[in-house]
């Protein structure tokens, strides 16, 4: 303990620069830490007390922003709010799935592609011809996403617009 109290003397007596030691003594790790021109042992586990506190402050300052930013990036919500009316998987990778609202009756428009996700509200749905049709817009870009075809219910079509003019024929199939 002899050595120790000898590293402690050296350590206050030195200038204002910010001294970190950690020492050993007798199995236990001593770290000496500057406090203003004051100098505290701390023990090994309020040390490491300290730094479980801090990592979680830390974690919870990085939550914050990203639980926000999550909360947000989707406007038009299908939660358990809301209940799968039609999915379906197209091809070139789109998935489709389609949501209406429980108490509202909106109808949502999830898309998963390979270039990304698009997620649409306020949706109309139509009876064509015995096939449902379910229509979004956004901007000058029309979605279309028919529900089963005359011959075959299980297929169905989607369907893309840019100023009334189609983009887009992919054929799909339920889930």
């Amino acid at each position: 303990m002899k050595k120790l109290d000898r590293k402690i003397a050296d350590v206050t007596g030195a200038s204002n620069r910010v001294v970190n030691e950690i020492t050993s003594a007798g199995g236990n790790l001593i770290s000496v830490r500057s406090t203003g021109n004051c100098y505290q042992k701390i023990d090994f586990t309020t040390l490491m007390k300290t730094m479980k506190t801090l990592l979680k402050r830390s974690a919870l300052l990085l939550a914050l922003p990203i639980s926000v930013l999550v909360n947000f990036s989707l406007p038009a919500s299908a939660d358990s709010t809301a209940g799968i009316i039609l999915s379906t998987k197209c091809q070139g990778g789109y998935n489709i799935n389609i949501w209406q609202n429980y108490s509202s009756g909106e109808l949502l428009y999830r898309a998963t592609n390979p270039n990304g996700h698009l997620s649409l509200g306020k949706g109309t749905k139509q009876a064509t011809e015995g096939v449902r049709v379910y229509k979004f817009r956004n901007r000058n870009y029309q979605y279309w996403v028919w529900d089963g075809t005359l011959d075959s219910p299980q297929s169905g079509t989607l369907e893309v617009y840019k100023n009334n003019r189609i983009l887009m024929r992919q054929t799909c199939r339920k889930n």
